[in-house]
């Protein structure tokens, strides 16, 4: 059984006078029959959200958290090339991000999450 777990985060940064979060809802995914599976990292308080860069990562235990992949106003770009094929990210509407793990295995098992700043 593989279980995927999705850190619940809620950061909060200040940017002049406004203050910016990104949230995620706690997760647990079991592969079952499940080939893919999606988050989303919602962000609050961003008024320009499809020019700002969100990354996301994959801390596995007893190892250093991994960045995948990031996202600003244009397509993923990728840590690793290989990681094309198996993880996505896309931006909708005004504040949602989405993150998506392909053909799903024991080696995927891990908490991920949404991180943002600028470059």
């Amino acid at each position: 059984m593989l279980l995927l777990r999705l850190l619940a985060l809620a950061a909060a940064w200040s940017y002049g006078q406004a203050q910016m979060f990104l949230k995620q809802r706690q997760v647990s995914i079991t592969r079952g029959h499940k080939t893919a599976a999606s988050m989303d990292c919602i962000a609050e308080g961003i008024s320009d959200f499809q020019h700002l860069y969100i990354h996301w990562y994959r801390h596995r235990p007893s190892k250093a958290p991994e960045r995948i992949l990031y996202i600003g106003p244009g397509a993923a770009s990728y840590d690793d090339s290989s990681y094309s094929n198996k993880y996505s990210s896309f931006k909708r509407g005004t504040n949602i991000c989405t993150f998506t793990i392909n053909d799903i295995n024991s080696n995927d098992e891990g908490t991920y999450y949404c991180a943002y700043w600028h470059f």
